[in-house]
Formats: C-alpha cells, sequence, structure tokens
C-alpha cells in the first residue's frame, strides 16, 4: 500500500451509526507498514511496563537505606503518575507539530536514558540529594513515557480506523507481559547482581529498540487543526467517558500500595508466592483484551453496553475482594484469586471500547479527522490514566491505614459503581431522545400532509 493510501485510510472516518465499514479481501491483510506499526507498539509497551514495574520489589528497600520514609517513597511512586498526566495533555495538544513518529522514537530514547539513570541513584549521597534526584529522575521517565505511548495510541489509530479496538486490545497482552515480568525479572536481577544490574539492563535493551524503530516505524503526517482539548472534553459523553477511565485506573491503582500487605496478612503466604496471585488479575486481563477489543470493533454497538457491565462488575468484585465486612463472608485465598481474575476481565469489558468510543463520539460533534484529533484523544486518555495512576494509591493507602483493606476495597468499588450507573443512564437517556427524534420527523409529515387533504 503506498503512503497515500495509507494516509487516506487513516483519516477515513467512522459511519454514522459507528459500524465498520465493509472490506475487501485486499484490506483484510496487514501491510508492512500496519505490521511494522504493530511491532513498534508492542515493543514500547512491553518495554515501558517491564521498566515500570521493575521497582517494586527492592526500590522500597533501597530507598529506606538512603534515609527516604515511606511517605517519600509513596510520592516517588506518585510523581510519575502525575507528570505523565500533565505532559500527556500538553504532548497530545501539539502532537502534529512535533510529528508522531519523532515524539515516539525520542519518548523511547528518554526512557531508556532514564532507567539506566535510576541504576546510578544509589552512588549518590543519602538524604535530601538522593530523594530529590529520585524525584527528577522518575519526573523525567515519566515524560519520555507519556511521549511514546500518546504518540503510539495516535499512531495504531491512523493505521487501523477500522479495528482499532481489536489491535488495542491484542497489544495489551505486551502490557500485560510487562507488568507479569518486572518484578520477579528484577527481583532476581537485584538479588544476583545487586542494585544497578536491573536498570542498566533494561535502559540498554530500550535504547536498542530506538534504531531500530527508527528504521521500521511508517511516518505519518498531517495538518494541525483548530480542535482543542476544551472543545473535546467539555462533550457530555467524553467528559463521562474520562470519568470511567479514571476510575478504572484509580481501581487498579489502588491495588498497589494494599493488596500485597493484605495477603501477607491474611492468608500467610511467603513473600515469593505474592507475585503469583497478582498474576491472575494481569493474565485475566491480557487474555480477554483481544477478544473484547474484537467484540467491540465488530459490535460497536455492544460497545456501551461493555461499559456499562463492566463498571457494575467491577464494583462488585472490589466489594467482594475484601469481602465487605457487612456481608459476613470469611475471605479464602482461593476466592480471593478468583475475584482478582475476574477483575482483570471485568477492567478489559471497560477500557478496551473507550478509546474508539471518544473518538467516534468526537466525530459525531464535527472534530476533524486526521492525526490531530488522535493526539487529543490520546493525550487526553493517557491523562485521565494517569491521574487516577496517582489518586489510587494515594486514597487507597489512606483508606486502607484507617479503616483497613476490607472496607478500603469496597469504598474503592465504588467508584466503578458510580461511573457504571452514570454512564449507564447517559446511554438509556441518549437512546430515548434519538428514538423520539426520529419518530418526531415521520409524525409530522402525517400531520402537515393531513393538513394539506383537508384544504383539498
Amino acid at each position: 500500500m503506498s503512503n497515500r493510501e495509507a494516509d487516506g485510510a487513516g483519516s477515513e472516518r467512522p459511519p454514522e451509526d459507528g459500524m465498520p465499514e465493509a472490506l475487501g479481501e485486499e484490506s483484510r491483510r496487514l501491510t508492512r507498514e500496519q505490521l511494522y506499526t504493530m511491532a513498534a507498539t508492542a515493543s514500547i509497551n512491553f518495554s515501558s511496563m517491564i521498566c515500570y514495574s521493575i521497582l517494586g520489589p527492592f526500590f522500597p528497600s533501597e530507598a529506606e537505606k538512603k534515609g527516604a520514609s515511606n511517605t517519600f517513597v509513596g510520592l516517588i511512586f506518585g510523581c510519575f503518575a502525575l507528570v505523565n498526566f500533565l505532559t500527556s495533555l500538553i504532548l497530545g495538544n501539539y502532537l502534529t507539530h512535533i510529528g508522531a513518529k519523532f515524539m515516539f522514537v525520542s519518548g523511547m530514547f528518554v526512557s531508556g536514558c532514564v532507567t539506566i539513570l535510576f541504576g546510578m541513584l544509589d552512588k549518590v549521597p543519602s538524604g535530601p540529594m538522593f530523594i530529590g534526584l529520585c524525584f527528577l529522575v522518575r519526573a523525567m521517565d515519566a515524560v519520555g513515557f507519556a511521549a511514546a505511548m500518546t504518540a503510539s495510541f495516535s499512531i495504531l489509530a491512523k493505521a487501523f480506523p477500522n479495528n482499532i479496538a481489536t489491535v488495542l486490545g491484542s497489544l495489551e497482552i505486551f502490557t500485560g507481559l510487562g507488568l507479569v515480568l518486572g518484578p520477579p525479572l528484577g527481583g532476581f536481577l537485584y538479588q544476583s547482581f545487586g542494585y544497578e544490574v536491573p536498570f542498566i539492563t533494561l535502559g540498554c535493551v530500550v535504547l536498542v529498540l530506538v534504531p531500530v524503530n527508527m528504521c521500521i516505524l511508517p511516518k505519518y503526517d498531517s495538518i494541525p487543526s483548530k480542535d482543542s482539548f476544551w472543545k473535546l472534553i467539555l462533550l457530555p459523553k467524553v467528559l463521562l467517558l474520562c470519568l470511567t477511565i479514571f476510575s478504572l485506573s484509580a481501581c487498579l491503582g489502588f491495588l498497589d500500595p494494599t493488596m500485597s500487605l493484605f495477603i501477607l496478612k491474611k492468608f500467610k503466604l511467603p513473600a515469593g508466592y505474592v507475585g503469583l496471585v497478582f498474576l491472575g488479575l494481569a493474565l485475566s486481563y491480557s487474555l480477554s483484551s483481544p477478544l473484547l477489543g474484537l467484540i467491540s470493533d465488530k459490535r460497536p454497538n455492544l460497545r456501551k453496553w461493555l461499559l456499562v457491565s463492566g463498571g457494575l462488575m467491577t464494583a462488585l468484585c472490589f466489594f467482594m475482594l475484601g469481602p465487605a465486612p457487612v456481608l459476613h463472608i470469611e475471605s479464602q485465598l482461593w476466592m480471593f484469586v478468583l475475584v482478582l481474575v475476574l477483575i482483570g476481565f471485568s477492567l478489559g469489558m471497560s477500557a478496551i471500547p473507550v478509546f474508539p468510543e471518544i473518538l467516534h463520539c468526537a466525530y459525531e460533534n464535527g472534530f476533524e479527522e486526521g492525526l490531530s484529533l488522535l493526539g487529543l484523544v490520546s493525550g487526553l486518555f493517557n491523562a485521565m490514566w494517569s491521574l487516577g495512576a496517582f489518586a489510587g494509591p494515594t486514597l487507597g493507602g489512606f483508606l486502607n491505614e484507617k479503616l483497613g483493606f476490607e472496607w478500603a476495597s469496597a469504598i474503592q468499588g465504588g467508584w466503578a459503581l458510580l461511573t457504571g450507573l452514570a454512564t449507564g443512564v447517559f446511554y438509556i437517556t441518549e437512546a430515548t431522545r434519538r428514538s423520539s427524534s426520529l419518530h418526531n420527523p415521520s409524525g409530522n409529515n402525517e400531520e402537515r400532509t393531513h393538513l394539506m387533504g383537508s384544504d383539498t
């Protein structure tokens, strides 16, 4: 496929009813550019997640040796999401000015360099110097991550305009693999070779991928549009979908500082087995995402109900995770793992359809097609996810300390319950309004015909 044809395919607007257009035999086959795009995006999904999750097993203890309190360790983790939130909004707005490919590659380069720098922090003197450099390096890593992920979402949507949910869902397998392999790989390298080796190894791997992606990633050009984040986010449906993204990310982030402590205390498991419990959530999300993406693309009319049912199912699962004390059910390990598996599936039900649903809403409201809009949507999605990733652990840690894990998880599920109910009410209202608008014109025509007949 020529560049002109690829650009034309990427700028196609979905039909008004949300159904994908009929595809010919040729368009069903992936082009070389599409395969290269998927390979590049899979590399950033896997490498960024494995670099993000590698800190968990050993960094908190190393930071304590350097004089950082638990509060500062939590803030070092949290500042990543906060900087990511701010950076995603800015980079998404200026994607067409910077260039999607350049933003993608430079984001990977920054992330690789900063990961290596993080491995050098054990040489820094203890106290404020160490803490300050941790914040600086972590913030730089967030900038690189935001650039690469914002660009990758936009490039994927440009390369796969008719099945973006399927592709995003399929690539979530690599995100899940990164999250699953990061902690055990980091722990192994740390125990075997010390603090520096895990960061230097992974940082070098990311840097090796930079020239590879420079060669294989297609370049997509686009003309900047006059549309803005404010115009997009002030759309009622988009605002509600942003709240959905925030609640899902907050629910997932809630588990980071709370779940391992609960497992160790409640089930008396050895520390090495805690990571295996996490596998239930990560694997169910990764394996179900391709199927949910395929359903979202093949049956766009089901997206809204995937969002609603996913939110309600997530709320129920968090209510059962403890379980909530009002249920008077004794927590058991098999039930805990089963609920985590269901949480992974329910998060996928809500998370996968959100991106194409925001895109469709933007098209319905007259936004210009092209890479500029894709940058806005990508930046908005990453920003809301990062905001939830900051709020979830922060609020979760506070609630866990004050009320205990059982009540804290039930309260956290309230976010998903509110968004699920609000989304359901919105879609029902929207369907009712559209149904009445379809019936009114025919009624007016019949009345006009009747009046004309009586005049004659």
